[in-house]
């Protein structure tokens, strides 16, 4: 990593230059390929798991699938919450990764032992699935989802910590980039190779694969420790958050000082939590009475918060509209999991020359984009737009959020013309009729779909973790995950919705999206829904974009640790110890890293204030 990258802060083990660095994210990088083969190709097929073997209908197998998914995600808060609070994030991934592989066997089992399937039960029925194999079915669904949902809380942030300090500018964009390529390489062989097997050869091979693939990809992560820069779990961070919630709430009827100089804050070595410090900001002023030390009052928790405390608050505030915001896209991805791999199921050409390509397998074509648009993005868009805007990641992670939103508002208007198209020659012929229009007219959705995943997902990766303060930064990843688990999430009541009203208002008394035969459905309008919706959440993204305030750091305040604990002790005037490096900042920052010895004074309003 060079010279500088041994600095990292001091919520991080003291580390050599062995450590951290693209060495220590090659272990993660290979996880991540492995582990997302058997994922993502369990994603785009399992509808079709849950409508065959397991006697689901359409509108129960896409709500299993996208509650399952939904869950996963959801689950990504308690993987960074832990990993932030009691363990580090590598011991988390461990952990959580061993539960994912016992989920994934035990679903592997159920679809290998005929009496651990439920029997067929009529038409009409939405599921089959009662007692006993029922139970197993979801317990074993859901053990999976609190595995995986875990590994994606903590993961990201794991690897956001392999870079210091003074390489975030760069470094750290560039690896979420490399985060998602190696997603992206792992994706593409599971949606070919891992869903060609289960549809053609047994859905428990393509089960059985995707486990040895994450058994594999967690043994590769454990290896790596020697290499790896650990951060030492601290504080929880929901009580920070609660503790200024709290405080402020106690001084509601406390005015405000003139000067935010004058709010408690404290240096940065006299922290047991973090070594930042942030800059005050005037949004959500509120929030600063938690940062007024009254007269009279010892600066002890729950009576005084710290200003970076305050901000640090004000920072996850400020992110939660961008959150929002990102949620119907997921929505509409959800949809090419479903519905898009049912279109590409009845009444089309899946014939690429001799062989017949199952449905599932048509991402193939926007991860393939994807494998050759990340680099390209990486090494000559970068460099150029870097040149131009002198931003060091080329355009901002909000920018590249956006371009995602409206490319999935495009990628679902294409969606419902080519259903129209579709349907239109599936009711004109023969369900035995040869031909049929080819099923890569799909691609055309799914590949403006991935680049949109592509902009949208490294966006808000590396927007939480880089503007998340230092002992959140799994929490704030895991942000990424719950705009997606609320997707899928809104996908289950938007189908439940949209088909109670349309079966009222419908001449025909069903709704849009009822029954098995998709191609006496309405697909084509709920594609066509959600593109306005799109549209609309858009022009709201636009504006909470703007008004979001990127978080600054105070310059020169980032206490090395490691630095720290080799520098020389020298004596100060009272006898106690300093280092040289305290010594030297008590000189030249002495309003920044003394403030807290300074003598208090009392304000007009009854607060204390340094002097």
């Amino acid at each position: 990593m060079g010279e500088e990258e041994g600095k990292s802060d001091n919520s991080l083990e003291p580390m050599d230059k062995k450590r951290g660095g693209y060495t220590a994210s090659i272990f993660i990088f290979v996880l991540l390929a492995l582990d997302n083969m058997g994922f993502v190709a369990n994603m785009v097929s399992m509808v079709l798991y849950f409508l065959g073997p397991m006697y689901f209908d359409l509108a129960t197998a896409a709500n299993t699938l996208t509650n399952f998914m939904g869950t996963t995600f959801l689950l990504s808060l308690v993987g960074g919450f832990i990993s932030d609070t009691y363990l580090s994030r590598y011991s988390t991934c461990l952990i959580f990764g061993s539960i994912q592989v016992l989920g994934l066997s035990l679903v592997t089992i159920q679809a290998y032992a005929k009496p651990l399937q439920p029997k067929f039960c009529g038409v009409g029925k939405s599921s089959c699935m009662e007692g006993g194999i029922g139970f197993y079915f979801y317990a074993s669904l859901y053990l999976w989802a609190l595995g995986s949902g875990g590994v994606k809380g903590a993961l990201p942030a794991l690897g956001g910590d392999q870079f210091g300090y003074k390489d975030e500018a760069k470094k750290l964009a560039t690896f979420f980039n490399l985060f998602m390529l190696s997603s992206t390489l792992g994706a593409t062989i599971g949606v070919t190779v891992v869903v060609w097997v289960s549809m053609n050869k047994g859905w428990y091979w393509g089960f059985f694969i995707s486990t040895m693939g994450s058994l594999v990809g967690f043994i590769v992560l454990a290896l790596g420790k020697p290499f790896y820069r650990l951060q030492v779990p601290r504080d929880s961070p929901l009580i920070r958050i609660f503790q200024v919630i709290a405080v402020a709430i106690k001084n509601r009827s406390l005015s405000l000082p003139g000067s935010s100089a004058e709010l408690y804050e404290i240096s940065e070595k006299e922290s047991a939590f973090t070594n930042e410090k942030i800059s005050h900001t005037k949004q959500f002023s509120f929030l600063d009475k938690a940062a007024i030390l009254g007269k009279g009052t010892k600066a002890e928790p729950w009576k005084v918060c710290t200003v970076t405390q305050v901000e640090e608050v004000k920072v996850l505030t400020r992110m939660l509209p961008i959150l929002l915001s990102t949620i119907i896209m997921n929505t509409c991805l959800a949809q090419l999991q479903t519905f898009s791999v049912q279109q590409g199921n009845r009444s089309m050409n899946r014939k690429l020359g001799n062989f017949e390509v199952p449905a599932p397998s048509i991402p193939v074509i926007p991860l393939i984009f994807m494998s050759i648009l990340i680099p390209l993005y990486e090494y000559f868009f970068v460099p150029f737009a870097r040149k131009i805007t002198k931003h060091p990641a080329g355009i901002t992670q909000l920018q590249r959020v956006g371009i995602g939103l409206v490319l999935s508002a495009i990628s679902m208007t294409v969606a419902g013309l080519v259903e129209v198209k579709r349907r239109h020659y599936a009711l004109a012929h023969s369900p035995l009729a040869p031909g049929g229009i080819s099923l890569f007219w799909l691609s055309f959705q799914y590949a403006i779909f991935g680049i949109a995943d592509m902009f949208t997902l490294v966006g808000l990766l590396e927007f939480f973790y880089r503007e998340a303060p230092a002992g959140m930064k799994s929490l704030s990843t895991s942000f990424t995950w719950l705009s997606l688990s609320f997707g899928y999430f809104l996908s289950s009541i938007f189908v439940d919705i949209i088909n109670a009203v349309t079966a009222r208002i419908a001449p025909s008394k069903l709704g849009w999206l009822h029954g098995l035969d998709i191609n006496q459905n309405n697909v084509n309008l709920f594609y066509f829904f959600l593109a306005i919706l799109s549209c609309l959440n858009f022009v709201n993204y636009l504006y909470w974009a703007s008004w979001y305030k990127y978080k600054t750091e105070e310059p020169d305040t980032k206490v090395q640790v490691e630095e720290v604990n080799r520098a020389s002790l020298i004596e100060n005037e009272n006898g106690s110890k300093v280092t040289t490096e305290e010594a030297s900042s008590v000189q030249t920052e002495e309003n920044i890293e003394k403030v807290s010895s300074l003598p208090l004074i009392e304000n007009e309003n009854g607060s204390k204030g340094y002097n």
